[in-house]
């Protein structure tokens, strides 16, 4: 850390070029004495990612940032408070704290909190953010947290971990075993130490082959912020032998859209024909496959197996977006193109033979407005357009 960029000066300078051309301002180097340009750069830039991600770090007085990828890899504040929801009891261990947002949360829950960071640097850009923001009861190591734990005597009340998605290439990884730490291999030493433990994953890995490859799983949450995937939740519960809980969760400003069931589901479906109201559901939801559940619980019935969008003659409250259907066409590019194809329109695809793009070129439909064009296919095979406006 050099300290020198938390000098009053400097931290004005940073705030006050938050919106500047980067380029331009290397360009005129820095000035301040005992500071490169390069140093500056980087501050304003990682700060500049925490504006909307982690206002609570942006709003604070004398944050050291570290490098744009730690703020780009850490948790947004909406997963972490998430997160801090699941937990309870005296005391919890970050093995993987990073920039440490999701301990801060954590600590606003649990009385006592371990957060371990192999890197230095960060480590200490961690332990003086939290010194700036009153947080008194996190112990910041800066050791790798799993030699950490093996050389430990604690029983913690959880072990929260959250493993890189990427391998040594930094290319994405798409299977529990290649993220780094290996949980699986962890899992008996993570035991040992506490009764509960909590891993953040990628939203692209599989989770049925993720479960699988555990064990004791008690629940997996897929949570999306604006209706974007951003993580998988497993829960492990010691000794746990029960059904597991799979929970899809959308998060918008204040509201919160939670569907759960049972994993695996063996739910059926219902189908129809387009009725009053067409459903699509939101990005958790078609993350966790829980399709024929929302047919069974919401008594909803789905246009097909593979469209994945549902449809009622009442209006129910519905984890996705609600629409007044207006018309359904059998699909007819020359029709379609006549009653549209001076108009705006917003076009979404569910198992359908074309892409928007396509739809877009051919019949001239361009995109806005407040009418919807759901272009599918139904119970009967047929391919249909279905015209729409937002409930």
């Amino acid at each position: 850390m050099n300290e020198k960029l938390l000098h009053t000066e400097v931290q004005e300078y940073i705030d006050s070029n938050l919106k500047t051309d980067l380029p331009k301002l290397v360009l005129k180097g820095s000035p301040f004495e005992g500071i490169s340009i390069q140093n500056l750069a980087e501050q304003i830039l990682s700060k500049s990612k925490c504006i909307t991600k982690l206002p609570t770090w942006f709003a604070s007085k004398n944050i050291y940032y570290p490098k744009p990828v730690n703020i780009e890899q850490t948790s947004s504040e909406f997963t972490a408070h998430h997160k801090s929801t699941l937990v309870s009891g005296g005391s919890l261990i970050d093995l993987t704290g990073g920039f440490g947002v999701d301990t801060y949360f954590f600590a606003k829950k649990i009385a006592q909190v371990t957060h371990c960071e192999i890197a230095m640097e960060l480590s200490s850009i961690v332990a003086h953010n939290f010194s700036e923001m009153g947080v008194k009861n996190v112990d910041c190591k800066s050791e790798d947290g799993i030699s950490y734990l093996r050389n430990s005597n604690c029983h913690y009340d959880w072990i929260y971990i959250d493993p890189s998605r990427r391998n040594e290439l930094k290319t994405k990884v798409f299977r529990l075993e290649d993220c780094v730490p290996d949980v699986t291999v962890h899992l008996d030493i993570f035991l040992e130490h506490t009764s509960n433990v909590m891993i953040k994953l990628s939203p692209f890995l599989d989770i049925s082959s993720t479960i699988s490859r555990l064990q004791f799983v008690k629940e997996v949450h897929v949570v999306a912020v604006k209706n974007d995937v951003k993580e998988l939740i497993v829960i492990i519960e010691k000794g746990y032998q029960g059904t597991c809980k799979l929970k899809a969760l959308n998060i918008v400003n204040d509201k919160r859209d939670l569907f759960e069931a049972t994993y695996p589901s063996q739910a059926l479906p219902n189908f129809s024909l387009a009725k009053k109201y067409l459903y699509e559901p939101n990005s958790a939801i078609l993350k966790s496959g829980l399709f024929n559940e929302v047919s069974s619980q919401l008594n909803l019935h789905k246009l097909h197996i593979n469209s994945h969008l549902y449809t009622s003659d009442v209006l129910v409250d519905f984890p996705g977006r609600s629409f007044k259907i207006l018309e359904v066409f059998k699909y007819n590019r020359k029709q379609i193109k006549k009653q549209f194809g001076t108009k705006k329109a917003n076009i979404t695809t569910r198992n359908f033979h074309e892409t928007v793009a396509q739809i877009r070129k051919k019949t001239g439909i361009k995109e806005g407005g407040n009418d919807y064009l759901f272009f599918t296919t139904d119970m009967e095979e047929k391919a249909v357009m279905i015209h729409c406006l937002k409930v």
